[in-house]
């Protein structure tokens, strides 16, 4: 599925960074790796928060960024040949039994992998592994449903026409199933973590044209995308006239701002 969703990744790379910049950068300023520390870098996608942190370590340190899709690897592969970084390399990796040496890395980063994970428990206990005793882990998975627009009004629209199936059980792996944070404090405590800190972490897709907002969330959404090409083009335009309804609370001026929250956590 994100082998397939890799390609919209790379191409709205741009557009997607613009939305979402403040959680990887938040990540990285919470963990704070310094020059000539190993980085690791867990569903790393495109790779651009860990890129972030390539150029604070610097040459003497060393980012492995991992994912579990060959193609997004691949997306970060050419990214970071575009940026210039030499000191990356990439592995695909099972976040859940790491293929890794233990105690190998100071940092590992996390942006918006854990949710999706079948054992999210499993994942943590893993990454304490391969951290350092005092290595820092900061992740960020997204907050509650209702704190997300950017992502529920166009789910929304689908759920109306019947295109989406229910909700799936909070017990599942999807978008929402850390939005408690509660919840994942505990499971980060459970791994063998400490000194956990919490900080929100918030996004805004800001857009001028429904079709704009519409041509970038279908592209890099594995579960909307395949919907879409299921459909002729009188489902397609039913969907969006009742997508632009509901995002007539969000109009800003000649546009539209759809916000969101992320919960970044930071723990040792």
């Amino acid at each position: 599925m994100w082998d397939a969703a890799a390609r919209g990744w790379e191409r709205r790379r741009d557009r997607m960074w613009e939305s979402s910049h403040a959680v990887g950068e938040g990540l990285v300023e919470m963990a704070a790796p310094a020059p000539g520390e190993s980085v690791l870098e867990i569903a790393a996608g495109p790779g651009d928060t860990g890129f972030l942190a390539a150029e604070l370590i610097g040459q003497s340190g060393r980012l492995v960024a991992t994912d579990l899709s060959t193609q997004m690897l691949a997306a970060a592969q050419r990214r970071a040949a575009e940026l210039g970084l030499r000191n990356v390399e990439f592995r695909q990796v099972d976040a859940q039994a790491m293929d890794l040496e233990s105690a190998s890395f100071d940092v590992a980063l996390c942006r918006w992998g854990l949710m999706l994970m079948p054992d999210p428990a499993a994942a943590l206990a893993e990454t304490r592994r391969v951290l350092r005793p005092g290595g820092r882990l900061a992740l960020a998975v997204w907050g509650p449903r209702e704190a997300n627009p950017w992502n529920t009004t166009i789910q929304g629209a689908f759920g109306a026409h019947g295109l989406l199936p229910p909700p799936p059980d909070p017990n599942e792996p999807g978008m929402f199933r850390l939005a408690d944070s509660g919840e994942l404090s505990g499971l980060v405590a459970a791994a063998g973590f400490g000194a956990i800190e919490l900080r929100d972490l918030p996004v805004h897709w800001r857009f001028r044209e429904i079709d704009e907002y519409w041509g970038v969330v279908t592209e890099i959404s594995p579960s909307l995308g395949g919907v879409i090409a299921s459909l002729d083009d009188a489902q397609v335009d039913a969907v969006k006239r009742d997508f632009a309804e509901r995002c007539e609370p969000y109009r800003d001026g000649d546009g539209y701002d759809l916000p969101g929250l992320s919960i970044g956590l930071l723990a040792r």
